[in-house]
């Protein structure tokens, strides 16, 4: 028999309510703890100097950058930048001076951290949704605008005709204005707030004992996240599920097989509307429906992801590369190969395997990874 469809599959209940209730009894003794301790050695005068040279007053461990927002009526208010470091807007300042500067959703860490918000909601959804254990080390941003968020769900297959009842889900969190919340924990403490998902308990387990790890909370939702945050679920407007795929735990096809979920958010829905009108328009100037269209090349289930040129395909392509080559000897280049297969050190040198290693064709020789480039390898020297 095939797997079960993810519709017809209901998560554990009882399972979820017993681990939801323990992970926010958890987060919320320590958040009580570490407010106290704010308490005792906060409220000193601190200064705030703000981009155009002017200077606010706050106390130190009480005054938040969305205090100074709220005062000078800025409309920057989805992450703080202080002392030249990211900080959330509902986090307490530390520093006797401090630099701020406030971000909104037209800078790069402004729509950075929105859609990494996002991708915790996506999360949240997931896991209410299908009992699934999350598995994303941070939450982050695939692509320039999509995020994602990977689960193992056992026996269940999602796919996109199941994301409707995600979206539906995670629209619901959106509109409930769920504040963002942290605490930092030891390692054991993150360890034992994430005993029942073997795939946190893992990534904790090989983070230095001294390394400072914190929790982020959104409603009934506890992730391990090094954050930041937008203040509260409400700053979305605007969001989508894209696409369901699948992945390998940590990229490796010899662990476990995990359900891939993207995602879009935006401060609006016009930029929703704009984005999904660019996506149609993409599509429909897509090489692969056009190359097999035009009859230029045509795909094969015994070459996954490779194209077998055609004859008009082929002349096509042999034009452009005598166009190259003749370009590249009219500007003096002298044209060499390099191999397409490297050990994998050099694209983790290079960036690709952190980056494409899950599109990359990768086999192990001798107990080495080795990995080939999609790209045809081609070095001039002049």
């Amino acid at each position: 028999m095939g797997k079960k469809s993810s519709a017809a599959v209901a998560p554990d209940e009882a399972y979820l309510e017993a681990v939801t209730e323990k992970r926010i009894r958890f987060f919320e003794q320590i958040k009580d703890r570490q407010a106290r301790e704010h308490a005792e050695i906060g409220g000193d005068p601190i200064r705030i100097t703000l981009p155009d040279g002017a200077v606010k007053q706050g106390k130190r461990w009480m005054t938040t950058p969305m205090d100074i927002a709220k005062e000078i009526k800025s409309s920057s208010r989805l992450i703080a930048q202080v002392n030249g470091r990211l900080w959330d807007m509902t986090r307490p300042l530390e520093e006797d001076d401090c630099a701020l500067k406030l971000l909104g959703f037209d800078s790069k860490e402004g729509r950075d951290t929105l859609w990494h918000s996002s991708a915790h909601i996506l999360g949240q959804a997931l896991e209410s949704v299908y009992g699934c254990k999350l598995c994303s080390i941070w939450p982050c941003t695939k692509t320039k605008e999509r995020f994602y968020y990977d689960a193992y769900y056992n026996d269940v297959t999602l796919n996109d005709s199941h994301l409707g009842r995600i979206q539906d889900k995670a629209l619901e969190c959106f509109a409930a204005r769920q504040p963002f919340e942290c605490i930092e924990v030891s390692k054991a403490e993150a360890l034992e707030c994430f005993a029942e998902n073997k795939f946190k308990v893992e990534i904790i387990s090989e983070l230095p004992e001294d390394e400072g790890i914190t929790l982020y909370r959104c409603g009934s939702f506890i992730d391990l996240c090094r954050g930041p945050h937008i203040p509260n679920t409400s700053f979305v407007k605007a969001f989508a599920c894209l696409e369901a795929s699948s992945s390998y735990w940590r990229g490796k096809e010899n662990r476990e097989s995990l359900q891939r979920v993207y995602g879009i958010s935006f401060p609006d829905s016009k930029r929703l509307k704009e984005y999904q009108d660019m996506i149609a328009a993409a599509k429909k100037c897509d090489h692969r429906i056009l190359g097999e269209s035009q009859k230029l090349f045509f795909f094969d289930p015994l070459s996954p992801g490779s194209r077998h040129f055609l004859p008009h395909g082929t002349k096509i392509k042999n034009k452009l590369f005598s166009f190259l080559r003749q370009q590249y000897r009219d500007r003096g280049y002298q044209e060499v190969e390099s191999p397409n297969v490297y050990n994998m050190k050099i694209w983790e040198t290079s960036g690709h395997a952190a980056n494409y290693k899950d599109n990359m064709f990768v086999f192990e020789i001798d107990k080495e990874e080795f990995g080939r480039s999609t790209k045809r390898s081609l070095v001039l020297s002049q």
